[in-house]
C-alpha cells in the first residue's frame, strides 16, 4: 500500500472556506484583539497559518481547547513553544469548560496597554470586541455556548457545521463574532494532513480511511506503544500493519461470516477509540 498522500487528497477548501476568509480580513479592523483556537492534540497542525498571517498585527490569545484529550507534558511544551514566540495561552476544554471563565480575565491582559491608553484619554470602559478563529471541529461553538451559557451557535461533531459569522454578546463587557472554521488550500507537510484527519478536522473520506490509521496505528506504536498492549493486546514486538489490524479486530470482535476480519470495524475502532481517549491522553505534533 502507498502511505503517501497525493496532492489531490491533502486539498480541501470547500467554497464557503474562501468566503469566510475573505470576510474575516474585512471584519478584522473592527476587533480588539483575535482568539485562536487549538486543538491540543495538534497545537501546530491545528494552527492556519493564512490566519496567523493576517491578524499579527493584532494582540492575539491562543487557546489550547480538548486539554484533557491531549498528552498533558507534550502539550505544556507547546504552550511555552509558543509563549516563547510572545503569545499568551490558555489550556482549555470546552465541553466540560474547565478554564472557560478565565479566558476573559486572559483577554483583559492581553489588552491590558490598550485599555490602560484608554482609561489614560478619560475613555469609558467598553466591551472588548474579539473574533474566535479556528480549523472545522476543534470546538467553537462549544466554547461559545459555554461562555455565553446558552446555546447560542449551532454545534455538531462534524467539520464545517457554522457557515456564517454571527455576533454574540457575552455579558456587558465581551462581544464576540464567531465564524466558520477555515483550513488552508493546501497542507505543505503531509504529516498535517494526516492529523487533521485521526482527530477529525477534516471529514473522514477526505483521505482514505486505511491510510489514515495505518499512520495512526505507526505513531502510536512508536510513541505509545503501552497503550496499544493495554487496549488492544497488541505486543510491544509487532509492527507489522496488518498483523496489528487483525488483532484489534479479534479483541473488538470485529468479524465477519467465517471469522473474517472486518477491517472497515476495525478502520473506524480505531479513530473513535483515538478520539474518544480510550487511549489515554495523545499528542501528534513533535515539539
Amino acid at each position: 500500500m502507498d502511505k503517501k498522500l497525493t496532492e489531490k487528497q491533502i486539498q480541501w477548501y470547500p467554497g464557503h472556506m474562501f468566503k469566510s476568509f475573505r470576510e474575516i480580513k474585512e471584519k478584522l479592523k473592527l476587533m480588539d484583539m483575535v482568539m485562536i483556537l487549538l486543538d491540543a492534540r495538534l497545537p501546530l497542525s491545528s494552527m492556519n497559518p493564512e490566519i496567523l498571517k493576517t491578524v499579527k498585527h493584532k494582540p492575539i490569545l491562543l487557546l489550547f481547547n480538548k486539554m484533557d484529550l491531549a498528552d498533558p507534558q507534550i502539550l505544556n511544551k507547546h504552550m511555552s513553544y509558543y509563549q516563547s514566540l510572545g503569545y499568551e495561552g490558555l489550556k482549555i476544554d470546552a465541553q466540560s469548560q474547565i478554564n472557560t471563565k478565565k479566558i476573559y480575565d486572559r483577554a483583559k491582559l492581553v489588552l491590558k496597554e490598550k485599555l490602560d491608553r484608554e482609561k489614560a484619554k478619560g475613555l469609558k470602559p467598553r466591551p472588548i470586541r474579539t473574533m474566535i478563529l479556528g480549523i472545522p471541529n476543534v470546538g467553537k461553538s462549544t466554547l461559545i455556548n459555554a461562555l455565553s451559557q446558552k446555546k447560542a451557535t449551532k454545534t455538531g461533531n462534524k467539520p464545517g457545521v457554522t457557515k456564517a459569522q454571527q455576533w454574540i454578546k457575552l455579558g456587558d463587557d465581551f462581544e464576540l463574532l464567531d465564524t466558520p472554521g477555515v483550513l488552508w488550500p493546501k497542507f505543505e507537510d503531509k504529516k498535517v494532513g494526516y492529523h487533521l484527519a485521526i482527530t477529525g478536522a477534516i471529514k473522514d473520506d477526505i483521505i482514505p480511511i486505511d491510510d489514515v490509521c495505518h499512520y495512526a496505528l505507526d505513531f502510536l506504536k512508536a510513541n505509545y506503544p503501552k497503550r496499544l498492549l493495554e487496549r488492544y493486546d497488541i505486543p510491544l514486538d509487532m509492527y507489522d500493519y496488518v498483523s496489528m489490524l487483525d488483532q484489534i479486530g479479534l479483541k473488538r470482535g470485529a468479524l465477519l461470516k467465517g471469522n473474517e476480519i472486518d477491517y472497515d470495524r476495525v478502520y473506524h475502532t480505531i479513530l473513535t477509540d483515538i478520539r474518544n481517549k480510550q487511549l489515554g491522553g495523545l499528542s501528534f505534533d513533535s515539539i
